[in-house]
């Protein structure tokens, strides 16, 4: 019974800690810095509210230009249904932290070995989001009623993302609307999701995850059009990039896909890429930051 219980011990472990705390601590430490470095910058564009709307009104004459600027119309199409507005906001507000903490959350415990090349693409993205943002803050549409816009955040749930606001400038970046983070997100977290779904109506809620994102964003007046575009190309360059960067180490920042099937394991596991493999993994000594 003992040495049963310890295997069932090492099972858990080895399905809640795929790589250890050592890895957890490493993976936690980046998203960290990353958050930092966001803080930083939403420090040096704070204060350039004019270059913002002005960049803001830059996009509207390229819009209107390339026949682009439906936003107000689709705004006000979706605002004859409370039920839509409310749906919309609360899912900007709530969505892209929750949905994409828990898809990554799920992909460290289940999918491990693919976890590191969208952790890559998530590090790229950021990083590329934060050039954008030093380069080109701009302000959302919710900023500027004279175009027919509402802040739907505002009036549909308890936030108030104002740039007015002392306590929500304090979390948000009021002027980080280019790229739109919203759809890149949902772009690289939908697309690996999507491809690891063994069921087809799973696979397709992922393949349409990032559409219904770019539906959000436009409905609450939180990004333009091209925010939306310029954030799929974030996303793109940002998957481009994990990649070059799964060249050098293919073990294990390779985007594997499908899993292969392995023995049972410690404890009677049997998941594929689950406990047992990565116990295995962990006691052969791979690491994989």
């Amino acid at each position: 019974m003992p040495g049963s219980a310890l295997a069932r011990v090492r099972a858990l472990q080895a399905r809640l800690l795929p790589q250890g705390w050592l890895d957890v601590l490493r993976q936690v430490a980046l998203f960290a810095l990353a958050y930092l470095a966001y803080r930083l910058v939403r420090g040096l564009v704070e204060g350039n509210a004019n270059a913002a709307f002005a960049h803001a009104r830059d996009l509207i004459s390229l819009e209107r230009a390339t026949h682009l600027f439906v936003e107000p119309s689709v705004q006000a199409w979706a605002s004859g249904s409370h039920f839509v507005m409310a749906l919309a906001s609360w899912l900007y507000v709530n969505a892209q932290g929750t949905v994409t903490i828990a898809a990554l959350l799920y992909l460290y415990l289940r999918h491990n070995r693919n976890f590191y090349f969208v952790r890559n693409m998530f590090m790229i993205a950021m990083a590329i989001a934060l050039v954008g943002y030093i380069v080109f803050p701009t302000a959302p549409p919710r900023f500027m009623p004279e175009w027919g816009f509402i802040d739907s955040v505002s009036d549909f749930t308890p936030v108030n993302v104002s740039h007015t606001s002392a306590s929500m400038s304090a979390l948000f970046n009021p002027y980080a609307a280019v790229p739109s983070m919203h759809v890149a997100f949902a772009l690289m977290i939908g697309w690996p999701l999507a491809r690891l779904a063994r069921r087809r109506v799973v696979r397709v809620l992922w393949l349409l995850y990032p559409f219904l994102m770019v539906f959000v964003i436009v409905v609450t007046a939180n990004h333009f059009i091209v925010d939306a575009l310029l954030g799929a190309l974030t996303a793109g360059a940002s998957a481009y990039g994990a990649m070059w960067l799964a060249r050098t180490r293919p073990a294990v920042w390779r985007f594997s896909g499908a899993v292969s099937p392995v023995p049972a394991g410690v404890g009677g596991w049997s998941a594929t890429g689950g406990p047992a493999a990565a116990f295995a993994s962990a006691r052969e000594g791979t690491s994989r930051t």
